[in-house]
């Protein structure tokens, strides 16, 4: 069997599924990848945007803030059952791999493997627990390999790390301004130039990681494996701001109970600084392929995501005792993820036509992460892609995925949040990528 040569635009089309499925994995986009160590070539760039447009309705939304029967109730309100969910989103990605001597190969990367972005807006019912969330992260890593012989191929060494930036805002509706004018009545207070949102804004943390792993291959059957653990990324210190200046201040006089009557006093009418702390996860991945015929190969992947690290991230107030107050030590906000573990498999074909144009076909199947709240549920993506190669140097791919998020629901936690149910929705996606070698 001679040598294939489209191993590169191969894994590269089973990454774009992986990717595509990430709505039902967490907070993960894109992920760790180190599939650049494994280029012939001595020097490689590698380049690609991944553009994804989901498309999650969600529906019967019901509001649990405050009794069914309660005038405040934003169903009562008139606000609205439904909403769509998350927004499109660009998934960047950028490498360099060389070659140092005959045994080591070295790469640099930047990548930003998590985030969310969801804007259902502020008139559905479940407006107090979320309008608008973003999610942002930087990655930086650096990772090498040695390899030497071992039978009729080579054993693979792998180990490096990584610098990580995440950051972020949520906003949410504190009290529905359609009330405001009237609890401002109950007070002498005029409330009616008042939005009502409370925002967390400006979260940002820093902080690194290392990997590891070991990996074969068989250069004339296109065959590799390979297995690498990337480690947790703890955040201690994840800084912001809890911008209630939406919320008048003298609200906080309605609040029959003393000690809650005093927080308010505190925050409302205020931006106070917070601070919160979470562990995102550690992977663990297995990948796999061969060729088995002439140009053609076959692919495939297991990958597990530590998801249920992520509970909920709760921020409270970030300063001395005696400036926070009664608001020292007690939590002012959160995001309430309640995440499960991730498992995400993929599998697929890959075909050489001739020396210019490649192809493939990839299925992914993503265990949804979601348990209690959220609508991260089990998802089906196919993928296909081209690979055309005008000179022995240059590499031009087009992909796209079109994938099925299947249905559920989110039920409140302790009747305080927000229930909705979710049908079976879409979500697809298409990638560019360029790629350089000599």
């Amino acid at each position: 069997m001679r040598r294939m040569t489209l191993t590169s635009g191969i894994a590269g089309l089973a990454a774009l599924a992986v990717s595509t499925s990430a709505l039902a994995g967490g907070l993960e986009r894109h992920g760790y990848d180190v599939d650049l160590l494994f280029e012939s070539s001595p020097f490689f760039f590698d380049g690609s945007v991944t553009y994804v447009m989901p498309n999650r309705k969600i529906k019967n939304a019901r509001d649990h803030s405050v009794p069914a029967d309660d005038p405040t109730n934003l169903n009562n309100l008139g606000y609205s059952t439904t909403a769509d969910e998350y927004e499109n989103y660009a998934d960047p990605y950028v490498g360099g791999k060389a070659a140092i001597g005959d045994s080591i190969d070295c790469m640099v990367d930047y990548s930003e493997p998590w985030g969310a972005s969801s804007n259902p807006g502020q008139n559905w019912a479940g407006a107090k627990d979320m309008t608008e969330i973003d999610v942002y992260s930087r990655n930086y890593g650096g990772t090498c390999s040695y390899k030497f012989d071992a039978g009729p191929g080579q054993f693979r060494i792998i180990g490096g790390g990584f610098y990580q930036e995440i950051g972020g805002h949520k906003e949410a509706v504190v009290f529905s301004p359609d009330i405001l004018p009237g609890m401002g009545a109950l007070i002498g207070q005029d409330f009616s130039n008042y939005s009502g949102l409370g925002r967390l804004e400006g979260m940002k943390d820093s902080s690194g990681g290392w990997r590891i792993g070991i990996g074969y291959e068989i250069p004339e059957y296109a065959m590799r494996a390979s297995l690498v653990y990337n480690s947790r990324v703890k955040y201690d210190s994840i800084d912001g701001t809890l911008d209630l200046t939406g919320v008048p201040a003298a609200a906080a006089l309605l609040e029959l109970d003393p000690m809650r009557q005093a927080l308010y006093s505190r925050i409302f009418g205020n931006s106070t600084p917070v601070t919160g702390s979470a562990t995102l996860p550690d992977s663990l991945e297995l990948k796999l392929q061969s060729g088995i015929a002439p140009d053609w190969l076959a692919f495939g992947s297991i990958k597990w995501t530590n998801w249920s690290l992520l509970q909920s991230v709760q921020f409270t107030c970030n300063g001395s005792a005696a400036f926070c107050g009664t608001a020292n030590g007690v939590p002012l906000t959160s995001l309430d993820l309640y995440y499960r573990d991730g498992w995400t498999v993929t599998g697929g074909v890959g075909h050489k036509f001739n020396e210019q144009w490649s192809g493939g076909v990839s299925l992914t199947w993503d265990r949804g992460t979601s348990t209690v709240t959220g609508s991260q549920s089990d998802s089906w993506t196919v993928g296909l892609g081209a690979a055309y190669a005008p000179t022995e140097n240059v590499e031009l791919r087009l992909a796209g995925a079109l994938g099925v998020l299947t249905s559920g629901e989110s039920n409140p936690i302790n009747m305080t949040t927000t229930s909705y149910e979710y049908g079976t929705d879409f979500v697809s996606a298409l990638s560019g990528e360029f790629k350089v070698k000599f």
